[in-house]
């Protein structure tokens, strides 16, 4: 072991995953197997908890599995390189002063940012740009740090997307993330608070959820307002709404709820080349792809505060309550 590493650190756990409940406690350093290359161990300047995330266990078994292990090798990093990443789920966590990362999920932290910015920037812009470039319509080679294809470019203009909770964590990437595309037509569905921030990250198009629902938007002149593909990230009454938006043969997205399950009965008949629930997978290359993006200008997060370490319990209070104006971040050792 290295010198100035030390043998015990703090964490923060959840000993059980049936209870929300997290104890601080002292556990001892995590080093990666003797002759593995490909865990990493990296010191944690910063996190920040995501809605929901102690109930995922419970919820989502299957992520917990242990089947999604399968990694594959990543480029090499150095001592001291300065990263961020998106662990997988069954992994350990981050809320500790070092955790064991895989380097298939790592990636140079961008220049640009300091580290609490960085501490929330890989869930929500991972979710954003897999969900429009991998899942989606959208060609990721028509942005100029990608490329900037022309032929790309050209068909990303033809695509018309829709993104709920547009001003939200993982919408407001979506938004940014469309717009640096190339996208023809972004439809942002937000509040009129925040109508001035979604369209200075690049929509084209508000719908105010506050007076109209999306399906009544779309419905009122539908040879037009029909998206192509749409990103939902509410779930519920929203996600069914958007089954009325989306064209026939388009796709729907949502890191919420599986579209089928809140389909409209009258809408029964509708075929989509795509309707599915999607889990954000904790790829490093992608990462690398949003570094080039988020160092060239074109996309940054929302962050509401940072808190203290000690102070964990009233950063997971905030999100849960969905009291935040953008991400938490708990501050670890930055």
């Amino acid at each position: 072991m290295a010198a100035h590493l030390p043998q015990n650190i703090r964490a923060v756990i959840q000993p059980d995953p049936n209870a929300d409940k997290l104890i601080l406690t002292k556990t001892a350093l995590p080093l990666p197997n003797e002759g593995d290359t490909e865990e990493h161990l990296v010191q944690i300047k910063a996190t920040s908890p995501c809605l929901a995330e102690l109930t995922w266990e419970r919820n989502f078994p299957d992520a917990f599995s242990g089947e999604h292990k399968r990694e594959r090798k990543g480029p090499p990093f150095k001592p001291n390189d300065e990263v961020y990443f998106r662990n997988q789920a069954e992994r350990r966590g981050c809320l500790s002063d070092y955790t064991l990362i895989n380097k298939s999920s790592l990636a140079l932290k961008p220049k640009t940012q300091n580290w609490f910015e960085a501490a929330v920037t890989p869930l929500s812009s991972l979710t954003a740009y897999q969900a429009l470039f991998e899942h989606g319509l959208l060609d990721p080679r028509a942005i100029t740090t990608q490329g900037g294809d022309i032929k790309a470019r050209k068909a990303n203009s033809k695509v018309r997307v829709l993104i709920t909770a547009a001003s939200g964590s993982v919408g407001s990437w979506a938004v940014q993330l469309a717009a640096a595309a190339g996208a023809g037509a972004i439809v942002a569905v937000s509040g009129p608070s925040k109508l001035e921030e979604v369209q200075k990250a690049g929509a084209t198009d508000v719908v105010d959820y506050t007076k109209q629902s999306v399906a009544d938007w779309a419905s009122q002149d539908p040879s037009s307002r029909q998206c192509d593909m749409g990103l939902d990230c509410v779930g519920g009454d929203s996600l069914a709404s958007c089954w009325t938006a989306i064209k026939e043969g388009g796709v729907l997205l949502s890191v919420s709820d599986s579209p089928d399950r809140v389909k409209p009965a009258s809408l029964a008949s509708k075929k989509l080349a795509k309707a599915t629930w999607f889990l954000v997978q904790p790829r490093g290359s992608d990462l690398a792809e949003i570094t080039k993006i988020v160092d060239a200008g074109m996309g940054k997060p929302r962050i509401d505060s940072v808190v203290e370490f000690e102070d964990f319990q009233r950063a997971f209070d905030k999100v849960e309550t969905r009291h935040a104006n953008g991400k938490v971040v708990i501050k670890v050792t930055a």
